[in-house]
């Protein structure tokens, strides 16, 4: 699935987001628990350089917990990176921030120099409600759908430091197809981008083989069919999603399904691991290696020729 949307107005926060790193000391980014590498922007690890940098797994309620101590532990041996999980559903944790920043940057509370902190995360990933809990108002404007920070905000966090909120970014070109897939399934890409059984067909592909049981306890199976397609259609036979003749509207069941997935309905989940994601990127390195190398043959032909 090739993803097809990048508003204007992401292309101009990312311009916004490299002028303004000049001014951080510290960058947080907010990533999604259930898909902490698809849903980390590359494009900020190139930006920010030597920065430190605190990456949140948002939403650790929805997401696997063991999993997600795999992923903080992969995330331990990377350079000048903490992570810490977190959820709005445990607002004492999410109070643990601003100490965390202090100690990073050296700081002490009664310290008067202002610091400039940048928070940044793709859209729909929690960022406006983990702001609003931290500072114990409703700062950043929330929503079910992606895209909803605009503009870049300043919000003081304590006496020292300082909070440059940014609008929720995806980038130009998600290359590990997976990725996509990953993203479209958590909601982080506009409904309207995708199509509902695709995206729908890979979450319970991987959940057949990954989380057999949630579907099973779900949907009441007492077997679970062996092929994704098969599973969906019986999703849709329960569900009333079927049409005249005994087919499947694919479009209605896939929406159901994704919007029972986003809900945490069927348990707490983390679609990817470290060690899925080192294969993945390999196998995307030999790809591209491949296309490069036909790119240059056809090249060589057409100076031949």
């Amino acid at each position: 699935m090739k993803i097809q949307w990048y508003p204007g107005h992401m292309h101009k926060a990312f311009k916004e987001m490299k002028e303004t790193l000049n001014r951080v000391s510290l960058v947080i980014e907010i990533v999604d628990a259930r898909i902490p590498f698809s849903s980390s922007n590359p494009v900020l690890s190139e930006l920010r350089g030597d920065k430190p940098c605190i990456t949140i797994l948002n939403k650790s309620d929805l997401a696997d917990p063991a999993m997600t101590q795999r992923w903080q532990d992969y995330m331990s041996h990377e350079r000048g990176i903490k992570s810490l999980a977190l959820s709005a559903q445990e607002p004492h944790k999410v109070s643990e921030l601003p100490d965390l920043c202090q100690k990073i940057l050296g700081l002490k509370k009664d310290d008067i120099k202002l610091v400039n902190m940048m928070i940044v995360g793709i859209p729909n990933v929690g960022k406006s409600t983990l702001i609003n809990t931290l500072t114990g108002r409703t700062i950043a404007k929330t929503g079910n759908e992606p895209a909803v920070t605009k503009m870049q905000q300043r919000i003081r966090l304590s006496d020292n430091l300082v909070l440059l909120d940014t609008p929720g970014v995806l980038w130009p070109n998600v290359k590990n197809k997976n990725s996509g897939y990953r993203l479209a399934t958590t909601g982080a890409i506009k409904d309207t981008a995708m199509e509902y059984y695709d995206v729908a067909f890979f979450a319970v592909d991987y959940l057949s083989r990954v989380y057999p049981d949630y579907l099973i306890n779900r949907y009441h199976f007492s077997e679970l069919p062996n092929k994704a397609e098969a599973i969906l259609y019986e999703i849709g036979k329960q569900r009333g999603c079927l049409q005249r003749g005994g087919r499947i509207d694919n479009d209605k069941v896939g929406k159901l399904f994704l919007r029972e997935f986003r809900s945490g309905s069927f348990g707490r989940i983390t679609m990817e691991t470290p060690e899925m994601i080192t294969q993945e990127l390999a196998e995307l390195m030999v790809l591209e290696a491949q296309k490069e190398a036909e790119k240059s043959a056809r090249k060589s032909r057409w100076k031949k020729g």
